[in-house]
């Protein structure tokens, strides 16, 4: 069974949401200015889409199909920069590390799906989707000089991915309409990473 190609782009656009809310609070923490923040959530926004595109050799580009993501980026940027001065004082640390989880898990199948649609076989399916999860935060924390925390912190972050992944094709071909798996797996993944933060699961 093929992915749904209307959900698809709405769970990018979730994703695009997510990763760029992580790169804001990551950029203002690191007291960069307009442009820096604009950078930082660019990168964490489409770095891992973009690489899955290039891998595929799929043109255009996701963000260049839809550059309405773009638009929304920079219009977020110059509303969230002055906000966020704010939100560092009143918005719990967890809400940052809630929006990095979700980009990981609708990214993660929104690579996964796009890579099944264009037939990939399996293996390669699955590590377009972990890939396009991950890179993009691995990219802004290089950008922000630090050890990227998908080799960092030790708790699950690309094997949540890669689980969600290896879920989403077994249960859509097993039958289950893409419409709905979509969404439950890219649920799962964000359920997973962020249990195992709540609850300090590690795999060292």
């Amino acid at each position: 069974m093929q992915a749904d190609q209307a959900v698809v782009p709405a769970i990018e656009f979730v994703a695009v949401l997510a990763a760029a809310f992580s790169g804001f609070a990551e950029a203002r923490n690191k007291k960069m200015d307009v442009v820096g923040v604009f950078t930082v959530a660019f990168i964490a926004a489409f770095g891992g889409g973009t690489l899955r595109d290039v891998l595929l050799d799929r043109r255009p580009f996701f963000w260049v199909e839809h550059q309405s993501y773009v638009v929304l980026i920079l219009v977020l940027t110059l509303i969230a920069t002055p906000l966020l001065r704010l939100a560092q004082r009143v918005v719990p640390p967890p809400l940052f590390v809630i929006a990095d989880a979700i980009g990981l898990g609708f990214f993660s199948i929104a690579g996964v799906a796009v890579a099944h649609e264009l037939g990939s076989p399996p293996i390669v399916a699955v590590m377009m989707g972990v890939v396009t999860g991950v890179f993009g935060g691995v990219l802004r924390d290089v950008i922000l000089n630090e050890v990227p925390m998908v080799l960092s912190d030790g708790k699950p972050y690309a094997l949540a991915a890669l689980a969600g992944c290896v879920f989403y094709l077994l249960v859509l071909d097993a039958g289950m309409p893409a419409s709905i798996v979509t969404w439950v797996a890219s649920a799962l993944i964000v359920a997973v990473r962020l249990v195992a933060w709540r609850f300090n699961w590690t795999i060292r």
